[in-house]
């Protein structure tokens, strides 16, 4: 076997050091060749079986493996019924039949008769065997009390011997075994535990396979029967391999059981033993694992079972620099993903690198930079990936010269901000109001088939949360401020810190009731199988997959009549653009969504001015001659005039309208903007008009009785032009009115 093989099968070079650590490691407890556990172990056992005063653990069908086969063999009738009627003794603990003769214990050989008395039958001619029953007395039998030795037989036992007739012939057709093993075979039968048994194994391999069974019990992730690690035991005995690292954990997966997914749960055990007799051989931190050419991060504190395959760098140099970077990265803090990316996107520059020819550092210049850029640009233009190629090679790249790893850089081996793509603007992503209605509806969120599910779904809608800390929050996530608002606390995984956000009292108490349901459980939301101690919560991808499912039932629908398909995080953005539009200060969004800057929260701000300028545009504007004054969204002078309506507004807001004048000019009608072409006004400011031409009427008609004519006139100029504009906003459609306020 060469090193690459022996490097992927994870042997170990030192079998005498390995077998010095399985025998430190595996605990008295489970040191034995027979290990038995109780049912109520949370890996190796499970619940009882169904049937009433039997003790066996539960498999198929909530049924022992004995009951699940008489279940099956009376063509699966009624379950709840087979429960309540079948005996709840196996075959082998039910009583043989006793011998029909009145009196005689011996149990029966053939014809209803023991052997005794089927003989004394037979030389009688075979007469009428119930009358001649009838008429034969006990006959002998052995000492007072002397029974079969089978612990439930009360048979008497044959003649000189210990079994009773049956027995004894099935003794006799095991090989005569020795005696207490025998009655041992009949008495254990998953009464109160099942075992496993290892005798047929070598020393090591058996060390090993009970090393990683004690790995599985203190891990308590998953429950792993007795019957699975037998269906291990038996296939490793049957090959010739002294240790599990004598081949690879694939060439294992593919030589156990059945083809996938067939036999999965003996094929997973296998693979988890492979493994934990892997790590404890070759793990020892970074020293250890730095040099491989695959990094198993389990090994160096990752949870999972994740790897960093360095095998497709293949420049001695380049992947030496390249671990370099990534275990600082690493040591830094830095999310598994985002440092795979790192690797993913200097993997492919070392296949550049080798397909031009580069063969040191010393020849990475400016030149060869600027045309991996354009090889990249022609592979990726467009794509998101394009721009986070660039920047992990400049991230690469830096580190090098920060740290000194090697002088050899040349100076011009540099990133610059210009070799960046432009990053077009991402259109946001929130659900259409009428898309979120569907999924609010009480009759659908009532066809969740699972309440935990429901309610992780009403937490992303109305709190905002990443799908990620939604299922992970801990079942003491609900807290209160001095005035007893109800807060949710949960732990920002992407921040990498704790966070509040404020809830409704409906969320508070669906919570509370999920509290209560999941009891002492850490998690609220625990996994429902394979989770002894309920620590893990529900995956991800589990909740989406159902999630999937809920909306084909809900038959939701966008506004084109086409089937919507949406992902959790997209409820987060719909909820920071509602709360932008019920203008919410945008600080205070951040806070609610903790956020890390103002930034993304600005992408929400921005869907906001848009909603606002739809509105505008909509609106029916008119000038103080009523006329209707019109924009087009879409014409090139659109923008310009939405932002000199902007200011407008912010700057010469009028109580009854607005001035459309540029700011730099000077109004030459003072104050009189009732009769200035500049005036614009919408049917929100109707109230105000109205209002006004009531105080214009009276001054005109004071005016008049003084003989003030020239202020008349001025007024009646005035009223004119309130006329005509209350006139044509009170003719605006209902529609258009309502989108001008």
């Amino acid at each position: 076997m060469n090193t690459r093989r022996l490097r992927e099968a994870g042997a170990s070079p030192a079998p005498n050091a390995l077998l010095e650590r399985l025998l430190a490691a595996v605990r008295p407890e489970f040191r034995a060749a027979r290990l038995e556990f109780p049912t109520s172990d949370p890996v190796f056992g499970s619940a009882p079986c169904r049937v009433p005063n039997c003790p066996r653990p539960a498999r198929g069908q909530g049924l022992c493996q004995g009951h699940h086969q008489r279940w099956v063999r009376a063509g699966r009738p009624d379950l709840d019924v087979f429960v309540a009627t079948t005996d709840p003794r196996w075959r082998r603990q039910r009583p043989n039949l006793v011998c029909g003769v009145g009196g005689c214990g011996y149990g029966v050989a053939r014809r209803g008769l023991c052997q005794l008395h089927a003989q004394r039958w037979e030389r009688a001619g075979r007469p009428d065997l119930t009358g001649w029953v009838a008429d034969r007395p006990a006959g002998g039998q052995p000492a007072t009390g002397t029974v079969c030795r089978i612990g439930h037989c009360a048979l008497w036992p044959e003649a000189g011997g210990l079994f009773c007739y049956p027995h004894t012939r099935t003794w006799k057709a095991n090989g005569r075994p020795e005696v207490a093993m025998f009655v041992a075979g009949f008495a254990d039968v998953g009464i109160d535990h099942e075992s496993i048994r290892l005798s047929d194994l070598g020393p090591q391999l058996r060390l090993e396979i009970q090393y990683a069974l004690q790995c599985r019990h203190d891990e308590r992730a998953t429950q792993t029967p007795p019957a699975v690690v037998m269906q291990v035991a038996r296939f490793l005995a049957g090959t010739a391999v002294t240790s599990l690292l004598e081949r690879s954990e694939r060439d294992w997966r593919g030589q156990i059981g059945r083809p996938a997914p067939k036999d999965s749960n003996p094929r997973a055990l296998l693979a988890y033993a492979h493994r934990k007799v892997a790590d404890l051989a070759e793990a020892d931190g970074w020293d250890a694992e730095f040099p491989r050419d695959v990094w198993q991060l389990r090994r160096l504190g990752f949870p999972g079972n994740q790897t960093f395959v360095f095998t497709g760098i293949g420049q001695p140099w380049l992947r030496e620099l390249v671990k370099r970077w990534l275990r600082g990265r690493l040591a830094s803090g830095v999310g598994l993903e985002a440092a795979r990316r790192g690797l993913r996107s200097l993997t492919r520059f070392a296949g550049f690198l080798d397909h031009t020819g580069i063969s040191g550092l010393a020849e990475l210049d400016r030149g060869v930079l600027e045309r991996y850029l354009a090889d990249l640009r022609g592979e990726l233009v467009g794509r998101q990936r394009h721009g986070d190629q660039i920047g992990q090679l400049g991230g690469f790249l830096r580190a090098i010269r920060q740290h000194g790893w090697d002088p050899s850089l040349p100076p011009t081996a540099l990133i610059f901000s210009d070799d960046y793509p432009h990053r077009a603007e991402r259109p946001p992503r929130a659900l259409a109001e009428h898309v979120m209605a569907q999924l609010e509806h009480a009759d659908n969120l009532a066809r969740w088939p699972n309440p935990a599910y429901r309610l992780a779904t009403l937490i992303l809608m109305r709190a905002g949360l990443r799908v990620s800390d939604a299922l992970r929050l801990p079942s003491d996530c609900l807290v209160a401020d001095s005035a007893g608002a109800p807060y949710l606390r949960y732990f920002n995984h992407k921040m990498r810190r704790e966070a509040l956000v404020p809830i409704d009292e409906e969320l508070r108490a669906l919570i509370a009731g999920q509290q209560a349901h999941v009891g002492a459980a850490p998690v609220l939301f625990p996994r429902p199988t394979k989770n002894p101690d309920r620590t893990a919560p529900v995956s991800s991808s589990t909740y989406r997959l159902a999630l999937y499912q809920w909306l084909t039932a809900c038959d939701v629908r966008d506004a084109a009549g086409q089937p919507v398909h949406l992902t959790p995080h997209q409820w987060r953005h719909t909820l920071g653009t509602r709360l932008i539009n019920r203008d919410v200060p945008q600080e205070v969004v951040r806070r609610i969504l903790d956020h890390d800057s103002a930034q993304m929260t600005a992408h929400y701000a921005r869907l906001h001015d848009t909603t606002v300028r739809r509105h505008w545009e909509a609106a029916r504007k008119v000038d103080i001659r009523g006329q209707r004054i019109t924009l087009d969204p879409d014409g090139p002078l659109a923008e310009a005039a939405w932002a000199k309506q902007r200011l407008s507004r912010a700057t010469q807001a009028l109580p009854n309208g607005y001035c459309s004048l540029p700011v730099v000019k000077t109004c030459p009608h003072a104050n009189a903007c009732l009769t200035c072409p500049m005036f614009l006004t919408t049917a929100e400011f109707l109230p105000h008009h109205r209002e006004q031409r009531a105080q214009v009427i009276q001054l005109v008609t004071a005016a008049q009785a003084r003989g003030q004519t020239r202020l008349a006139e001025m007024n009646q100029q005035v009223a004119a032009n309130l006329d005509r504009i209350i006139t044509s906003l009170e003719n605006d459609p209902p529609d258009r009115a309502a989108d001008a306020t």
